[in-house]
């Protein structure tokens, strides 16, 4: 694997939980890196990146305002911070490194190269 992506669970709606991504046995400090999302029956879609620093941040629209990317290249980890969770947030959520620093609005899942596990988050109402 990876990467490791941790911090799911049930949560209720208004809630908020706080994800973590970390790679294994190596850093990615230099990378920029993402997360997705898959419900069930629907196609994986893209949530939010950061660049290598932290300096740059892309989210979806419909997570804006609700969800905070960031990274602690000290600690070698990336996190999503999601607040104010609905129903309609529940999926498995996958982390994802690039094999570049910078990240730009649109970049596909393509593009980036490694991937975690998923770790799942369910919403209920």
């Amino acid at each position: 694997v990876q990467l490791q992506a941790s911090g799911g669970g049930l949560v209720q709606a208004g809630g908020s939980l706080r994800l973590s991504c970390a790679p294994s046995g190596r850093t990615f400090s230099s990378n920029a890196v993402g997360w997705f999302r898959q419900a069930p029956g629907k196609e994986r879609e893209f949530v939010a990146a950061i660049n290598w620093s932290g300096s740059s941040t892309h989210y979806a629209d419909s997570v804006k305002d609700r969800f905070a990317i960031s990274r602690d290249n000290a600690k070698n980890t990336v996190y999503l911070q999601m607040n104010s969770l609905n129903v309609e947030d529940t999926a498995v959520y996958y982390c994802a490194e690039r094999k570049y620093g910078t990240v730009v609005p649109g970049t596909p899942a393509s593009s980036y190269a490694y991937w975690g596990q998923g770790t799942l988050v369910t919403v209920s109402s």
